[in-house]
């Protein structure tokens, strides 16, 4: 099966957060699939760790060469559809390219934004729910 994952759980992952071992668990012998901008949305996260000083560069450095070495297929998402998505959700186009890469790929979305996976809900869209 194919999964979505947005980048607060792919962050989760890299930075050791409680949830790690239900999203290791839960994506286990799936593919992962994402959105094109999940290099340079990974690369900001750890970026705004730094400015709050939750990590140090050499730490955010690390956790880009892990996910350098997840295998993550990339799927072009629709504009357009991005865009209708969020002024509908009245959501910024960063998640509504998961919405959009969920729905164009049928499959479930794996998010830890509460407010992403309401609206996600509310599009019909499944979602993956950890066993935390």
């Amino acid at each position: 099966m194919d999964i979505v994952m947005d980048t607060s759980a792919i962050i989760a992952v890299l930075v050791a957060e409680p949830e790690r071992d239900a999203i290791v668990s839960a994506t286990t012998g799936h593919a992962l699939i994402c959105p094109g901008s999940i290099p340079w949305e990974v690369g900001n996260a750890f970026t705004a760790m730094i400015k709050q000083r939750r990590i140090e560069v050499a730490d955010a450095q690390r956790g880009l060469e892990i996910f350098r070495s997840v295998p993550v297929r990339y799927v072009e998402v629709d504009l357009a559809n991005v865009v209708s998505i969020a002024a509908e959700a009245n959501i910024y186009a960063y998640d509504a390219y998961f919405l959009e890469c969920a729905t164009r790929c049928a499959a479930p979305l794996l998010t830890l934004d509460r407010s992403l996976r309401r609206v996600a809900n509310s599009i019909g869209l499944r979602l993956v729910h950890l066993e935390v």
